[in-house]
């Protein structure tokens, strides 16, 4: 089983992983799951980025046919195997239903179902009596809902904590935090405490960090960066028993490309503040009860240091009318920045820049999603 840890019949060598995100998580977890050591190494006391800062959504419905899809597909079947082992994850099976409020919305969701992937993505347009079966919180008006049975949710605050105690518990793991690289070479690593490591394979998932080190290895990198900005609500006090996204999502995932969009985007134009920040609505309930409410997209560098208030507050309509209801009071706002490949239709870049170090990163917003299968990926490009 691909999702488990289990000892393998290969000489083991010493992996070390530099970033402690859920990219380098995922691939500590392959390597320690195909019988090797791994030491891995974060800068911070705990991994404090995208990878913190996300919906914890597992996305499949939305995905470029071919190879996004397709890992996609391999990593929620990893996640939900990983997850039957560590319940600390907090992995469920809730699936997605994308609001329609408009005729030319549905037209789109019309438009994607009837294709040949349809039933592989788990697609199904349901009417509003069907999608309230499914999820009773939804009481705002709409005229249907796209159903996506494979999409799930983990607990992005705590997964990376709860896969490193599984990890911990091969004996073949090491974490050590609060360590920033500082030298990176064929079977080296230099923290900047001085203190070496010694493996036979490096691989560095550092995230949106693309500069220093990263750029003195690699090189300008084929990768930009994104941010976003997200908040949390307090409990909603009534299960929200799927992801919950609005037809806005249509105009920013590939999936949904075709006539019936360009129809959207021509004649329902997003209102300003939508537009002006590449917005969608995504809801997703945490284990306390709360939502995690987003999101927003901006591509232009530098990124300012503080969040603005009138995308919160769009969201915060959207969100209402939809659940039919107010919101609970938001506990909490922040801004994330994500790598993601310049070639959109890649889902990683994947790279050995030195003999036996490896770079992996900009997933974009797939790296929640995708991380397990990229790991697995990596590991059998290497030859773990």
């Amino acid at each position: 089983m691909a999702g488990s840890l289990r000892q393998r019949t290969v000489p083991g060598v010493r992996v070390l992983i530099v970033g402690g995100g859920v990219l380098g998580t995922m691939h500590a977890w392959q390597a320690v799951e195909r019988g090797h050591e791994v030491v891995q190494l974060e800068r911070e006391p705990e991994a404090r980025g995208a990878s913190v800062r996300n919906f914890g959504l597992v996305w499949v419905g939305g995905r470029a046919a071919g190879v996004e899809l397709d890992t996609a597909l391999r990593a929620r079947e990893l996640w939900e195997r990983i997850g039957e082992r560590v319940p600390g994850l907090g992995f469920r099976a809730n699936g997605s239903l994308t609001v329609l409020r408009t005729p030319l919305e549905v037209r789109v969701a019309e438009q994607t179902v009837a294709r040949d992937d349809a039933a592989e993505r788990g697609l199904k347009l349901l009417d509003v009596e069907e999608a309230r079966r499914l999820n009773p919180a939804l009481r705002g008006d709409f005229e249907a809902a796209l159903w996506c049975e494979r999409d799930a949710a983990v607990e992005p605050r705590v997964a990376q904590p709860a896969l490193r105690a599984a990890l911990e518990a091969s004996g073949r793991y090491t974490w050590l935090p609060g360590r920033e690289v500082r030298s990176v070479t064929r079977g080296k690593v230099v923290d900047d405490q001085g203190d070496q490591h010694r493996g036979d394979v490096v691989i560095l998932c550092t995230g949106a960090w693309l500069g220093g080190l990263v750029r003195e290895i690699a090189g300008d990198v084929p990768v930009r960066r994104v941010r976003l900005q997200m908040m949390q609500t307090e409990p909603l006090g009534e299960a929200l028993t799927t992801s919950v996204a609005d037809g806005d999502s249509f105009r920013y995932y590939p999936a949904y490309r075709g006539t019936a969009l360009d129809a959207l985007n021509r004649e329902q134009p997003q209102p300003e503040t939508a537009r002006e920040h590449a917005m969608q609505l995504l809801v997703v309930q945490r284990a306390d009860g709360g939502l995690t409410i987003g999101d927003t997209h901006a591509y232009d560098e530098p990124f300012p240091f503080d969040t603005e208030d009138e995308p919160y507050r769009h969201l915060t309509e959207v969100a209402e009318a939809v659940l039919g209801r107010p919101l609970p009071r938001v506990a909490r706002r922040w801004a994330g920045v994500y790598a993601q490949c310049r070639d959109t239709t890649q889902v990683v870049h994947r790279r050995e820049v030195e003999p036996g170090v490896w770079l992996v990163t900009g997933p974009g917003g797939r790296g929640m999603t995708c991380s397990p299968a990229i790991g697995f990926d990596t590991a059998e490009a290497v030859g773990l």
